[in-house]
This record gives C-alpha cells, structure tokens and sequence, in this order.
C-alpha cells in the first residue's frame, strides 16, 4: 500500500483520477465546516495555527499559510514532490469550506454539534484517503505523513497519530484552544485514513498475462 502512495504523472488515467481528487478536497473542505460548526474543538493543525496567532499578532489565515511554506520545505528531506493535489489542496478546500459553512446551520444544542463533530471526523478520514490515493500529490501536511511513511515504512496510522498529537501538544503549549473534538480527531483521523485508503486509492491496470 505504501508503494501504492507514489504520485503518478497527471496525463495517466486523467479522466479517473483528477475528479477523483476533486471529490476528494471538496469533501475535505466540508470536513472541516462541520468540525467548525459542532464547536467542540479546533482540529490540532488549527490548534497550532490558532496559538501561534496569539504569540505573533499575526491573521490566522498569513500564520495557515507560513505553517503550510514551512512543512513543504520538510519535504526537502524526505524527497516529497509537490503536485497537482498539492496545489488543488489551497484552492479547492478554501472554497468548499466558505460554502459549506454557508449551507450549514448553526446549532445550539449537543446533540447535533456531537452529530457533526462525529460526522465531519469520519468524512475527513475517507475525504483524506480519497483525495491522496488519487496519486496526484498530497496537501502540504499530508505529505508530509504520506513522505516518511514512504521513507520509513511505517504505518500511516501510526505516523499520521504522532504528527497530529506533537502538533496538538505544541499548539496547546502555545496558547491554542482544544477541546474533546480536538482529542478525537487527533487519535481518530490517523487510523480512519488507513482505513479506507486501500478502497479508494488508484491503481494502474496491467496487461492481462
């Protein structure tokens, strides 16, 4: 499966794989809004960027954007390549999360916030598989996973739990809020993404022997 993880050059099975990571971001985007909306709980990355907002003053949107230049040059190392996926990720998450915020109502009460927490964890775990197995690269922070289990070999439910524990210890550290939704993803997202990439990722046909 690790092999499985390689990007493969936009011009093979274009037609298969670039609505593949389109559906993908676009339900990532929304992930994300619904984990907003339950208000239970910054996902740890926003708990990071969120600490560091208050240590430097500035906009939580310049410190996503610093955090995101920062682990693309990690993947110097790990001889992680940008692509398609890697740009697309920027664009098409933004959007999709402005609008889904716009179509999603508010609640107040718990039952429906622990509904959306619950249903934006498990979206984002299959969203993340779906968009990364359509091989066309990965977003900045799932490269960097994705880049030292390729290096490695180890699991990517194990390497995706570490970074997102380490990064929710040093935005917490930092001043960032957490919450129960923060804690479950963070032990929840690494797993669930292993768990449905086989199912989703791209492979390419053989000749028949």
């Amino acid at each position: 499966m690790l092999a499985a993880l390689t990007q493969v050059p936009v011009t093979v099975s274009p037609v298969r794989r670039i609505p593949q990571l389109m559906v993908g971001l676009w339900l990532y985007g929304a992930s994300m809004a619904l984990q907003i909306r339950a208000a239970l709980g910054l996902d740890p990355w926003d708990v990071l960027h969120e600490g560091l907002t208050k240590i430097t003053g500035l906009s939580f949107g310049l410190i996503t954007a610093i955090v995101g230049a920062v682990v693309l040059l990690c993947w110097i190392p790990l001889r992680q390549k940008p692509g398609v996926g890697t740009v697309s990720n920027v664009v098409v998450i933004g959007l999709a999360v402005d609008v889904t915020l716009f179509l999603l109502p508010n609640p107040t009460d718990l039952l429906p916030r622990i509904l959306f927490l619950a249903g934006g964890i498990v979206l984002n775990g299959l969203a993340a598989a779906v968009y990364i197995g359509a091989r066309l690269g990965p977003g900045p922070r799932d490269g960097l996973t994705t880049g030292f289990c390729a290096r490695t070999g180890t699991s990517l439910r194990l390497v995706r739990t570490v970074v997102e524990v380490a990064v929710l210890g040093i935005g917490w550290l930092l001043g960032g809020t957490i919450g129960i939704g923060t804690v479950l993803y963070a032990f929840a997202i690494g797993p669930l993404t292993q768990l449905f990439l086989p199912l989703v990722t791209w492979v390419s046909e053989r000749p028949a022997s």
